[in-house]
């Protein structure tokens, strides 16, 4: 740091924080869907990044679509490419717990093992689909660019875009959650499923719901990925184990652990690769993450839960 001035080490730390907001962003968005996972399904699902996998692969052929077919659409179409990733992968989800996961609940090695497994298949099937090589969206020209607040620092739209994208998906997740009677059935199953299915709630379609729907937060996350990467079949697992800490580390079931989190790990990485190795980085979160599990083995925030 002895070689930069106070004023540029001042605009590096605003750029690479703002870095950390599109990071923050990406995990985010997939810590999301694996907090309703495995936080309220106890699901170790491995294969939870090859979700967000097929949801930038989704946006990527959108992108082709409009291109070579309707271009006058292009300004408009990420919006509904975001749509299409989540229905997509809502699908693929709710498929994958009827055909594969209902048979393996109460059992987390078996489920671990069973969807690292799948997570490989998914990975050939889109080497198989798409190539091996990296495929870039075509973004529209309101995401492209930068916000320039002063001649020294530079602030992408497109992660501006990201972050209001992964805040919303929060807000809404937070509706779902409390505020919905699919989340008070999804609290009713967690907290005891046979009185659940005692007063009417059909636990297996909440199940498959649940699962659905943290597979299409993923999905979400795969589109606004394209906004700053190009995707590639083993895309999703650069974040699997990010996400798992993310969620880990903020306390399984909690949101507010998981946005608190999420951001903490984003910027600490962002900023400590600008000065150190990315490897050394990720090992100095990995220790304070493994430090605070050792302390709060819970997580920071833990769900409150009636005994």
């Amino acid at each position: 740091m002895g070689d930069y001035t106070w004023g540029e080490l001042q605009s590096i730390l605003i750029m690479q924080g703002f870095a950390g907001f599109s990071l923050f962003a990406v995990f985010l968005l997939m810590a999301l869907g694996l907090s309703i996972i495995f936080g309220q399904m106890k699901v170790i699902n491995m294969a939870h990044g090859e979700f967000l996998t097929a949801g930038a692969y989704t946006t990527v052929f959108l992108s082709t679509i409009v291109s070579n077919h309707a271009p006058g659409f292009m300004p408009y179409y990420f919006l509904f490419a975001i749509v299409a990733a989540f229905i997509v992968t809502f699908i693929l989800g709710w498929i994958v717990e009827w055909g594969l996961i209902r048979f393996l609940y109460n059992r987390p090695l078996d489920t671990l093992l069973a969807t690292w497994g799948l997570s490989m298949i998914f990975q050939e099937i889109f080497r198989q689909t798409f190539g091996a090589r990296e495929a870039s969206a075509r973004m529209p020209e309101w995401l492209q660019g930068a916000w320039m607040p002063t001649d020294d620092i530079f602030i992408p739209i497109a992660g501006l875009f990201l972050l209001t994208t992964a805040l919303v998906m929060t807000g809404l997740v937070y509706l779902m959650m409390f505020k919905s009677r699919w989340g008070l059935r999804v609290r009713a199953t967690v907290l005891n499923r046979d009185m659940a299915g005692a007063v009417g709630i059909n636990t297996k379609r909440t199940d498959r719901m649940t699962f659905a729907i943290g597979c299409g937060l993923a999905g979400v996350a795969g589109a606004a990925f394209t906004t700053i990467g190009s995707v590639s079949p083993s895309a999703g697992q650069l974040y699997i184990v990010d996400t798992f800490m993310v969620v880990v580390l903020g306390g399984a079931g909690s949101l507010l652990g998981t946005l608190v989190s999420a951001f903490g790990i984003a910027q600490a990485q962002s900023i400590m690769e600008f000065f150190l190795s990315g490897v050394f980085a990720k090992v100095l979160v990995l220790l304070f993450v493994v430090i605070v599990l050792i302390i709060k083995p819970s997580g920071l925030f833990v769900s409150k839960v009636r005994k």
